[in-house]
């Protein structure tokens, strides 16, 4: 099932964008209220807290008095990291429990208000991120949940800050507008995004890619991009698994089609094909067919690799699977890095795609085109290698 962690500050509009997602389909798993339900009368870890910080955080009636924890641990860091270690792996617990039982074309969306401050972005499929401007989040805790100004600043400020949440953001909704506007922005996404994504990872296919052949200019958020794609294929595999950022998005400045090329490195094609159950499952299912790179300058011979796609319509990934240390493996990350290095093969590479896009009107015409200039490149980068003393590092 595809699984969609949904995230924002405090007074951004998360919880507007959750309900409107319920309203189209989605399971709604709610951590604030799992995190009263572990915590309930007569449960082990209303008893833990208890014995941690005391009978002072109980009412009358035995229940949490929430006022008074919060007090407790509020600006007390050693206070704060005990209170989540009694509530955050039960929440947890709870959270695998109501999703496996989910049904199976099911899109189950975690509202996590801490989703990025607990590093669990990589185990979604797809992280939204809701954002209001700070005073407007500071004027909606006044007015509907009864803070005062200075408290409302508080909360905002022990929370993460704008910046580190957009870069865990696969999607960003902004709620500085009407919620008519925010309506309009989910059920966007929902159609054209969540739902395709769903079906693609439920059989299994690459989402599929605009046949239009386009170059586009370079995009600073490339390596972010990535980087998140990086890590939620890392925490799919048995730890140690390198994956790399690849191809012309790794290179800044650099035009590119907007498909993010990765590689992971695998010892032998078996391992490769041991791990595609894994990352089927993460959104990266194998596409079928053999697949192998041209190996450059040596007439007829190929480097065998394993290709798999992504299932997410929003992004298009091509994730390409070789053997650490051999020739194709080595030239990816060559490439890639004599690029980097001398502006000169950057702007020459820049300037034949310019002319590849004029002369070709399809993605078939064009990856041929661009053959002879890779032979090219290759001699061109292994001699700036040995010069330099080159060593690869995915």
């Amino acid at each position: 099932m595809l699984k969609v962690g949904l995230t924002g500050g405090i007074g951004a509009g998360k919880s507007a964008v959750a309900r409107r997602l319920a309203r189209r389909g989605a399971v709604i798993v709610d951590a604030d209220v799992l995190a009263r339900e572990v915590v309930a009368p007569g449960t082990d870890g209303l008893t833990e807290i208890v014995a941690a910080f005391g009978d002072g955080v109980l009412t009358a009636e035995g229940a949490l008095d929430r006022p008074a924890l919060a007090a407790r641990v509020f600006g007390d860091d050693t206070a704060r990291r005990t209170l989540e270690k009694i509530i955050h792996p039960r929440v947890r617990a709870r959270t695998a429990e109501l999703t496996h039982g989910a049904p199976g074309d099911a899109i189950v969306v975690n509202d996590v208000p801490l989703l990025v401050e607990t590093g669990l972005a990589p185990s979604y499929h797809l992280v939204v991120v809701v954002e209001a401007e700070r005073e407007r989040r500071i004027r909606r805790l006044v007015e509907t949940r009864g803070m005062s100004a200075d408290q409302a600043t508080a909360r905002i400020a022990a929370q993460a800050g704008d910046a580190e949440r957009r870069r865990a953001a696969d999607v960003l909704l902004v709620n500085d507008g009407p919620l008519d506007e925010l309506n309009t922005r989910v059920d966007r996404l929902w159609r054209d995004r969540l739902k395709p994504y769903e079906g693609n990872l439920r059989l299994g296919v690459s989402a599929r890619p605009d046949r239009r052949l386009h170059i586009a200019d370079p995009d600073p958020t490339w390596p972010e991009q990535a980087a998140r794609l990086v890590a939620r294929i890392q925490h799919a595999l048995p730890a140690g698994h390198a994956v790399s950022h690849i191809g012309s998005t790794a290179v800044p400045g650099l035009p590119a089609k907007n498909i993010i090329d990765l590689m992971l490195s695998v010892r032998t094609l078996e391992e490769a094909d041991a791990l595609a159950a894994d990352l089927g499952a993460a959104g990266f299912p194998k596409r079928p067919g053999e697949w192998v790179d041209n190996a450059r300058g040596i007439p007829g011979e190929t480097w065998p690799k394993r290709l798999h796609g992504g299932t997410d319509p929003g992004r298009p990934v091509n994730l390409h699977v070789r053997v650490a240390g051999s020739p194709g493996w080595r030239f990816a990350l060559l490439m890639r890095d004599h690029l980097r290095a001398v502006p000169e093969a950057r702007a020459g590479y820049a300037a034949a795609k310019e002319r590849w896009v004029a002369e070709h009107q399809e993605r078939a015409t064009y990856a041929d085109a661009k053959e002879p200039w890779f032979d090219e490149e290759a001699l061109a980068a292994d001699e700036w290698a040995e010069a330099t003393g080159w060593q690869p590092h995915p």
